[in-house]
């Protein structure tokens, strides 16, 4: 009887959740790199829910509604996924959305999805989301060319982590990841971004060892150990920027990175 009185002032008495730690979307694909003629497929998760992207759990599953999903050809033109969408989950919170995509020519192609809605966690905030993902398609997998163009094709979102550096060829531990954050195409300096690696749970507040700040040019950079999955996050709230139905806005930028145990373009 107690804890039945006790909880709803309790419930009353917590802090409304940061729009920065709501839930994040992001995408993903079984491999980087694939060789012409075959397939790829196209992940579309939401998570890391409350823990200011401390992880890569999964945090039920994202309402394709009002979203976007689609491929940027190496061409600049753009390949909906949405409506091959398949639901991986077997109750309607769980799991998360597929969808199969078969280049039709090599180079570099963009997986992007944004998602723009009104939510409320203890005041209406607009939130605004991007994903990217990217994966190289190669006439040969052995010997990867270098110098590949169209991995850093900004697509204009409107908070974006673009590629500096090619994410597939040459990667590898010891090479860095460098990116950079452009808030409505202008370089973010001071903002502080996540690179979490798959299986790790990042320290309360700061990680050095997995989070840095950008630079003045809006640039952060991380060199990875070990092969692994790295999901880069970056956040910049505007609390002052409000509208019809919302008082704060919130942006959101993540970039899916696979790292290899080895160099493909060199083999080590």
């Amino acid at each position: 009887m107690l804890k039945r009185l006790l909880l709803p002032l309790l419930l009353l008495a917590a802090p409304a959740l940061s729009p920065a730690l709501a839930h994040d979307t992001w995408v993903e694909t079984n491999t980087p790199l694939i060789r012409s003629g075959d397939a790829v497929y196209v992940d579309l998760k939401l998570g890391n829910h409350g823990n200011a992207h401390r992880d890569f759990k999964l945090a039920s599953k994202l309402d394709p509604e009002g979203a976007t999903l689609a491929v940027i050809l190496p061409d600049g033109k753009a390949f909906d996924l949405k409506p091959g969408l398949a639901d991986l989950g077997l109750a309607p919170k769980e799991g998360y959305w597929e969808a199969k995509f078969a280049p039709a020519k090599p180079g570099f192609h963009i997986v992007a999805h944004t998602l723009d809605k009104v939510v409320n966690h203890g005041k209406p905030t607009r939130s605004v989301k991007s994903a990217k993902t990217v994966f190289l398609v190669s006439k040969s997998l052995d010997r990867v060319a270098s110098d590949t163009p169209g991995f850093d094709r900004v697509l204009g979102h409107a908070l974006e982590l673009v590629p500096v550096k090619s994410p597939v060829a040459p990667a590898g531990p010891g090479q860095p990841l460098e990116v950079m954050v452009l808030f409505r195409g202008k370089p973010l300096p001071d903002a502080m971004v996540s690179f979490v690696p798959s299986g790790e749970t990042l320290k309360e507040g700061f990680d050095p060892r997995y989070e840095c700040k950008t630079d003045a040019k809006g640039c952060a950079r991380f060199t990875p150990k070990t092969g692994a999955h790295f999901l880069v996050v970056v956040h910049h709230d505007a609390p002052a920027e409000s509208g019809e139905g919302y008082e704060a806005t919130a942006y959101s930028a993540t970039l899916s990175v696979r790292v290899p145990d080895a160099c493909p373009c060199c083999g080590g």
